[in-house]
């Protein structure tokens, strides 16, 4: 799924924070968009693998949560909204596409990486990829809560977000012939800095492997 989705996702638990606690609405904010984004910046270093805890995060987030009930504070609800925002992400991406360049044809069982399990999960495919008309569906319901509940420049934020899915929904595909063409042409002493997802197949399979 988008990151944007993820995002949506961690603000959409936020909006619960301004209900309860409005004085810390914005901390809940910046924690929820941070927490949602934050497993993707593995993105060309293990993605899904090396930042994406699905049962660690979980546990961190019960954890933080029960501080929360019993120190609310600027610090613990930021915890705690961040934790839950990053556990629903690296939960989320099992219910997506798998580990590959063009995840639409559905050739990867590697959807998001247990540590704990020490295994791969294998993708539902509830959404096809990335970038699909159902995830675009799924970011924009996603959105709405925090579209009603927040105003000022925080909506506007979310606006942006907004936006930057459809644009990538509309370019998802052609991003993907681009970075062929783009990667076609690279000495191939350059390969070995490139994610194995974007190697032509003979090079890197995608089956098994976890770059």
């Amino acid at each position: 799924m988008m990151a944007t989705t993820h995002v949506f996702a961690g603000v959409a638990l936020a909006t619960a924070v301004a209900a309860f606690a409005p004085e810390l609405a914005l901390v809940a904010v910046g924690a929820a968009i941070l927490g949602g984004a934050f497993p993707d910046f593995d993105l060309y270093a293990g993605h899904r693998k090396t930042l994406h805890f699905p049962v660690y995060y979980s546990i961190c987030a019960l954890a933080s949560v029960s501080l929360v009930l019993l120190t609310p504070t600027t610090v613990t609800v930021a915890a705690a909204v961040f934790f839950l925002a990053a556990a629903l992400h690296s939960a989320m991406d099992a219910l997506g596409g798998g580990l590959e360049l063009k995840p639409w044809e559905g050739t990867s069982e590697e959807a998001v990486y247990s540590h704990y399990h020490e295994r791969w999960v294998r993708p539902r495919r509830w959404v096809r990829y990335d970038g699909a008309p159902e995830d675009l569906l799924l970011a924009s319901v996603l959105a709405v809560p925090g579209l009603l509940v927040f105003d000022g420049r925080v909506r506007d934020v979310l606006l942006v977000f907004l936006a930057v899915s459809i644009g990538y929904t509309l370019a998802r595909k052609p991003m993907v012939r681009i970075a062929e063409f783009v990667i076609d042409r690279l000495p191939e002493t350059v390969h070995a800095y490139v994610p194995v997802r974007f190697l032509p197949v003979e090079e890197g399979t995608l089956e098994g492997q976890s770059e």
